[in-house]
This record gives structure tokens, sequence and C-alpha cells, in this order.
């Protein structure tokens, strides 16, 4: 199987080369896991799928072989399907991060139908997304609208009492604002969080320290992951829910551990992320 390895601020993924398939029988959550192993694999915190699609909303090549076959739900005026699956072999609904590389990877194979466009509308397990390409070599996502969740609730980790807003990117996050970010024990909170009992499809977890009106600290522990180094959705579940509570404005830079996005969010209007994708290495690996 050829691939390509991309990241966005650290959050790293496997993409399949144009004309590849993988196989969805039996057995593919833990060809999955085998990808994505640091050790054994090509190391990822993600598998990440692409298919073009024609203008009447149909799969031009389909990628995933088996007894599942790709989201029939589509619209016209779709150019791609993405799908995202989780080191764990789980199926993520949406990932930012993962936008932005394929924006970049759909425009720098070729697929697109125009060449020259820098927009792409990507149908993903949680809507519409769309990717715009800057001049800058940034990639700007409109990630639509924050969605209602849990409101705010109460969590308890390790006899810790934790007060976290909820907000929905198309997938679940709890975001916690701390004081010091540099106190919080990820590795253990994380993992006992995403499995509250709240969260019956389990949730990702922020903690977030607002540093300044226009800039907020955040760590993630993401669902089917762990700790990443960055967190697009997160990111922007983390902006909302700083608005919410009259943390910060209308926008602000999140700084993660593998660097910088940008989130900007008019009330009434779509979040829109943006931030840097890279393209690390190609190859090939038997499967």
């Amino acid at each position: 199987m050829n691939f390509s390895k991309w990241t966005g601020l650290g959050n790293d993924f496997v993409l399949l080369e144009p004309g590849e398939s993988l196989d969805f029988s039996n057995g593919f959550e833990q060809r999955v896991i085998q990808l994505c192993d640091r050790r054994f694999g090509i190391g990822a915190d993600g598998v990440v799928i692409v298919t073009p699609m024609d203008g009447d909303g149909c799969l031009v090549l389909p990628q995933l072989q088996g007894n599942a076959s790709p989201s029939k739900a589509v619209a016209n005026g779709i150019d791609f399907e993405m799908r995202i699956f989780n080191a764990d072999g789980s199926e993520a609904a949406m990932c930012g991060n993962a936008t932005r590389c394929v924006a970049k990877y759909i425009r720098s194979r070729g697929l697109a139908k125009d060449g020259n466009t820098k927009v792409f509308n990507l149908h993903t397990k949680s809507g519409l997304v769309k990717p715009a390409l800057l001049d800058d070599g940034r990639v700007c996502v409109d990630m639509g609208l924050p969605r209602n969740f849990l409101g705010s609730i109460k969590l308890t980790a390790d006899s810790f009492d934790f007060t976290a807003e909820t907000v929905s990117m198309g997938n679940p996050h709890a975001v916690i604002f701390v004081d010091d970010i540099e106190k919080i024990q990820l590795e253990k909170w994380g993992s006992i969080l995403e499995v509250d009992k709240q969260f019956p499809d389990r949730c990702n977890i922020e903690f977030a320290q607002v540093v300044t009106p226009t800039q907020i600290r955040m760590r993630v522990w993401e669902r089917g992951c762990g700790i990443t180094m960055a967190c697009g959705t997160g990111s922007c579940a983390t902006l909302v829910a700083a608005q919410r509570t009259g943390r910060v404005g209308v926008e602000a830079d999140v700084v993660l551990d593998g660097g910088v996005l940008h989130i900007k969010h008019e009330e009434g209007g779509p979040v829109l992320m943006t931030g840097p994708a890279q393209e690390v290495f190609m190859g090939k690996i038997e499967v």
C-alpha cells in the first residue's frame, strides 16, 4: 500500500495515496492499529481516507473494501468524502487537523476537478467542512456551527473535582479551565475523564488556561488516541467554551504542545480554524 504521512502541529496522520484501498472487512481495526503503531508500523494518531466524488454525489474511487461501505447520505456539491480512524481503530466523526492536511493533499495530488481551486467541500460523518488554502501556506477551515452538548457539568478524577464546559464540534469535547496548566496531570486525569459515565461514547478532554483575552494555552487528551500535540476541533471547542464563560472575545490564538492555531467565532456564525499542515514523507508498506 502506498501512503503519505502528514502532520498538523504534531497531530499526525497516514493518508492512503490515490487509487489505494484498505479492506474494511474483519480485522480492519487491527490493521489501523498496526499502521499507527510507532514502533511496528508507520506511526500516527490516525488513518485518513479521502475519496473523490462526482457531480451527482457518488464515490469515484472507493477506497474501502469489504462489508462496510462509505456513507451514502451525500448531497450534490460535495467534492470529497473524508473518513478518519483513530489510533485505536475507532472511527472519528471529525478532525480539524486532518482536514487541513487533506486540503493540501488534494491540491498536491491534483485530485480537484479544477486545478486552480483553493476551497474544497468535504463530507464527514459529522457533516460538511470547508478547508481553504491560503496564500501564506496555512489552511483556514470553516468548521461549521458549534453544537449543544451537555452544557456545564461536574467531573471527578482521582479525587479532584472539575467543572467542564461541553461543546460539540461534530465530536464531543469537555473543556476544563485551570489557573496553571503546568500543574495538570493530563495522562492520569484525561484517561479517567474520557470514559466518565456522562460520556457513553467517550469524550475528548481539554485543559485550558486563559493567558490573555486573545491567547489560550491548551493541552488535550483525545478520545481514541490519548495525549496528542494538537487538536483542531478541541481548539475550536475551547474558544467557544471560553466565549460562553466570558473569558475571551471573538478570536484568540490557541497555543498547543505542537504550535498555534488561530480560532475565530462570531455569534451565530461558523467557527473558523487557521493553521499549518505539512507532508512529512511518502512510503510503501505491506498491509
